[in-house]
């Protein structure tokens, strides 16, 4: 910061001893050339005087005038003109030099200006992309140490920058260390739930053999309920530890959403809903053809849970130079309004949700989707039904 300010002052320094030589040279050459003037009209006037001495008491009567009068008047006089003379043949001796002097001055305070400037501009534009490549490796590898630099105009920004990337990047760790141990503990919890609700469904089963009743059909269907959520919890909690690895394969668009639509056949079948899937070639994406299976399964489950029997869930997909699109939708009531924004969080459970569900599915999807560099929205269409619209983007 002292550097700073001594160089600026420098510069201050330098422009005012330019500036202040530029003027007592300006003021040298307005003396030197009313000095040269007089010398000038002296040695004509005692030419004159020497050569008609009769003409020396009028010339100094007009001299006196002319001195009172400051000249008389601002216009040139063209009297000279009219004999054939020229102002270049009464030149000032030493005059063209003295321009030559001032204006080698200027010009070389000038050049010494814009090299500073030059210079300066330099010097700024290198310190810019070298915290612009530090903030790039930041970027790309996390926090990294910022190489010091002397003290210059970007001191006092560089060590913001610091500061900033080292306490985002501890923030940053903090928060990944914090969700993998809420990953670690859901997983810990399923785990723990699972033992309980396996073991009292098989006393269960073994009681509904013995003696059948509604209450035990009532239990078991809770039951199953719950084994379903912790199957959910399961595999939330493997993408909240950042412990799923997805496979990075070519997955087609149409068997992707075939298999999906097969592994719900038994309850489509139930549901009297069929699913309707174009074939539009070869278009894949890039991703894990068993977590987009499960993702998409989803999408037309709660599509057919919404459909009424004898509807049809569509399916279309297309590529273009940004993304792959695919959209699913159904025929149904569509969604409430107030639900739009609430669809894909964790255990929400919208106005027309099915009984049974327990609000997983969607936000599976959504994670599933995120992880595969893609993204997922709902709307309702204009003439009725829910729309799912899936992006791929491409990497």
């Amino acid at each position: 910061m002292i550097q700073h300010k001594n160089r600026s002052g420098s510069i201050l320094l330098f422009l005012s001893v330019f500036l202040s030589g530029f003027a007592l040279a300006a003021a040298f050459f307005v003396y030197r050339h009313q000095q040269a003037q007089f010398v000038q009209l002296s040695q004509i006037c005692e030419r004159l005087a020497e050569t008609e001495p009769e003409m020396k008491q009028s010339l100094l009567q007009v001299l006196k005038q002319y001195r009172d009068r400051a000249g008389w008047t601002n216009k040139e006089s063209e009297f000279l003109l009219l004999y054939g003379y020229r102002p270049a043949d009464f030149r000032i001796n030493g005059q063209t030099g003295l321009w030559l002097i001032i204006g080698a001055i200027f010009l070389g305070g000038s050049l010494c200006l814009l090299f500073l400037f030059f210079l300066s501009g330099r010097q700024k534009r290198r310190r810019i992309e070298e915290l612009t490549g530090y903030l790039e490796q930041v970027n790309r590898q996390g926090a990294a140490n910022l190489i010091q630099q002397k003290e210059d105009d970007f001191s006092m920004l560089q060590d913001e920058i610091y500061k900033t990337v080292t306490s985002l990047h501890q923030t940053k760790e903090a928060a990944l260390e914090a969700k993998k141990n809420y990953g670690d503990n859901l997983a810990n919890i399923a785990h723990q739930l699972k033992t309980p609700i396996t073991a009292a469904s098989l006393s269960l089963q073994l009681l509904k053999e013995k003696e059948p009743s509604v209450y035990v059909e009532q239990v078991l269907w809770q039951l199953e309920r719950l084994s379903v959520l912790e199957e959910g919890l399961l595999r939330l909690s493997r993408i909240d530890s950042g412990s799923l690895n997805l496979e990075q394969k070519q997955v087609d668009i149409y068997t992707v959403l075939n298999l999906a639509a097969d592994n719900l056949s038994e309850l489509l079948e139930k549901k009297q809903v069929t699913v309707d899937i174009p074939e539009h070639g070869c278009i894949s994406i890039c991703g894990d053809m068993e977590w987009t299976m499960e993702a998409f399964l989803n999408l037309l489950k709660n599509c057919m849970e919404h459909s009424e029997p004898g509807g049809t869930i569509h399916c279309d997909y297309a590529r273009n130079p940004l993304y792959t699109e695919i959209l699913v939708w159904d025929e149904g009531e569509g969604f409430a309004k107030e639900d739009l924004p609430k669809l894909f969080q964790r255990f929400y459970r919208g106005k027309n949700a099915k009984e049974g569900g327990i609000g997983i599915g969607l936000a599976l999807a959504r994670s599933v989707f995120e992880l595969q560099n893609g993204v997922i929205s709902a709307r309702n269409l204009p003439d009725g039904g829910a729309l799912f619209e899936v992006r791929f983007y491409s990497h």
